[in-house]
């Protein structure tokens, strides 16, 4: 860890084995735990709480204070988990009053020129592609995957295991296992391939795009497509989960497959 070329704070709690390349700067309030790289010109800002086997390429600043204009100096953190992985210019901005935090799970991959907003909250296993951005309020399932240029508004929440298309703009909700893509951002199908990588039985994902039938496909409103599902579908951890979703949903779910004369 002694890297004479980087500026490491006296009141920063650092682990004996982390590597801290040249011209870093950690601040005060911070606290890094073991197997943690820290590559050269990195900047981590006060309040930033980093697991184990973190890896931080050059040019990133992590726990930024807020961009936002409310934000009157309080005391809050930036929370990254065990081995995750900050590509180069990343941005991650630390929390306001609102949560006092901005969360990222473990075993996450953010690439570059990624930022993540005041008091988003990022889950496990999360890809978000390079230039995506999150702004404040954002909350992202576990194991949910962004693809490029993908621009999330405010207060959007991301179900788990969705996958969102590159160059996407997100204003509203996108349920779990979903497929999402084109402008205005609408259901273009199942996650498939990325529920097989992780296990999910065909059976299943076959249960899980008939409930996505009746919600997106078959012309319903949503009040009526919950009703047929909870009626007609045989409860299931996953049926329960998007229900349980779409019925908290603050904003609203995305669209539903909108077909164009080209298709």
């Amino acid at each position: 860890m002694n890297q004479p070329l980087a500026y490491v704070n006296p009141q920063a709690k650092i682990a004996p084995n982390v590597v801290i390349e040249p011209f870093v700067t950690i601040d005060k309030n911070v606290v890094i735990d073991e197997g943690t790289w820290i590559g050269p010109n990195v900047t981590i800002m006060e309040g930033a709480r980093i697991g184990k086997n973190c890896k931080i390429f050059p040019g990133a600043v992590i726990s930024a204070i807020p961009q936002d204009l409310k934000f009157g100096g309080e005391d809050t953190i930036v929370r990254i988990g065990n081995n995750v992985t900050i590509r180069e210019y990343v941005t991650i901005n630390r929390g306001t009053k609102a949560s006092y935090e901005t969360v990222i799970g473990d075993n996450c991959l953010l690439m570059g020129y990624v930022h993540v907003a005041h008091d988003c909250v990022v889950g496990n296993n999360v890809v978000m592609g390079g230039y995506s951005g999150l702004a404040g309020h954002i909350t992202i399932d576990d194991w949910a995957i962004l693809g490029g240029v993908v621009a999330v508004h405010q207060f959007v929440h991301i179900g788990a295991h969705a996958f969102i298309g590159g160059g996407s703009g997100v204003s509203k909700d996108v349920p779990p296992y979903t497929k999402a893509a084109r402008d205005p951002l609408s259901y273009v199908g199942v996650n498939s391939i990325g529920l097989r990588r992780r296990g999910f039985s065909s059976e299943m994902i076959n249960y899980i795009q008939d409930i996505y039938r009746i919600i997106f496909i078959r012309g319903y409103n949503v009040s009526r497509a919950v009703a047929i599902i909870e009626t007609e579908m045989p409860a299931t951890p996953e049926r329960d989960e998007i229900l349980s979703f779409i019925a908290n949903s603050s904003r609203g779910i995305m669209k539903g497959l909108i077909r164009r004369k080209s298709d």
